[in-house]
């Protein structure tokens, strides 16, 4: 029972998205509000009627009432294989301050994140909604340094350790290493190989699609799979992760760019929320180990993600 219920808990990535985005840009003026909201189009391919699924998925209240709908439609852009939909609302007075709900996260995928950005006038704010976080209130005036801080470092642990897949890999680098220094090190070059993707990203200029970074991620755990079962004794190890590292910070980069958030604070955020769920599989892990050594767990779960990560990555390039 409990070998199936891992196996259950193993494949789900194989339904499910690393990465999810979408982002609207909302433009306050008097007492009207005009939505537009871009969304990749496989994210919606399921959705029937998206104008007024995706446009539902989202509202907004000001002085504790809801705007009333003036106009809805949604166009494909094929250039960048986006759905875009558009939505204007009427309010009885004037917007100050507006309370935002999402709910992008049931009409989508769980792990999706929408980016939102909003002006009225010369004033201007932003919010990211997800499952953890779908309400928040737009009350157009500068953040300050702290709350600028504290909502990026949130986003980039959230980002970095908010979906199956990043604890998959996760699990993966914790079983790859063989003693406790090993996976210090292991862990400092999969910290620097991100680091590395979320510097270099801007200076290339290469923007990969998000489907490309979900099947180089699958890959990535499968290659540390394979190293478990048939490269034991392989030696400098602690360098396949930083390179590993590459490809999971495409993520990062990604997000970074939609939401021009600090890079600093968003890797802080996520080295932090990484750091302390590697800390926690390998306590979990050993003590597992202790208690089941002659099932041999580690090759089992090695077995398990190798067949995840292949599975995955031929799913996502079909796709």
């Amino acid at each position: 029972m409990k070998r199936r219920v891992l196996c259950l808990c193993a494949t789900a990535p194989l339904f499910a998205h690393m990465v999810s985005i979408s982002t609207g840009d909302l433009a306050v003026d008097g007492a009207r509000i005009q939505f537009e909201m871009r969304m990749p189009a496989f994210e919606v391919a399921h959705v029937k009627d998206p104008a007024r699924t995706l446009t539902g998925a989202i509202t907004f209240r000001s002085n504790g009432a809801a705007g009333r709908v003036i106009e809805t439609g949604c166009r494909q852009d094929a250039a960048e294989a986006a759905l875009v939909c558009r939505a204007v609302y009427e309010f009885a007075s004037p917007v100050e301050a507006l309370e935002v709900r999402s709910a992008l996260h049931e009409v989508t995928v769980p792990n999706h994140v929408h980016l939102l950005r909003a002006t009225r006038g010369a004033d201007r704010d932003q919010a990211v909604l997800d499952l953890s976080f779908p309400r928040t209130e737009l009350r157009f005036r500068p953040p300050t340094g702290f709350e600028q801080a504290t909502q990026q470092i949130v986003a980039g642990a959230l980002r970095a350790a908010g979906g199956a897949a990043q604890w998959l890999f996760l699990a993966a680098l914790v079983i790859a290493a063989r003693t406790r220094r090993e996976l210090a090190a292991l862990t400092a070059m999969f910290f620097a190989g991100e680091a590395a993707a979320c510097v270099m990203q801007p200076l290339i200029g290469w923007w990969p699609a998000p489907r490309f970074v979900e099947a180089a991620c699958a890959l990535t755990i499968a290659y540390l799979a394979v190293e478990i079962l048939w490269l034991p004794q392989a030696g400098a190890r602690w360098a396949v992760p930083g390179v590993l590292g590459l490809f999971h910070g495409l993520y990062l980069a990604l997000f970074l760019a939609e939401s021009k958030y600090s890079a600093l604070w968003v890797f802080t955020g996520a080295v932090i929320a990484e750091g302390v769920l590697i800390a926690g599989l390998a306590l979990v892990l050993s003590r597992l180990g202790r208690a089941l050594e002659s099932l041999r767990p580690a090759r089992a779960a090695s077995a398990i993600l190798l067949v995840v990560g292949f599975g995955w990555f031929f799913l996502r390039l079909r796709s």
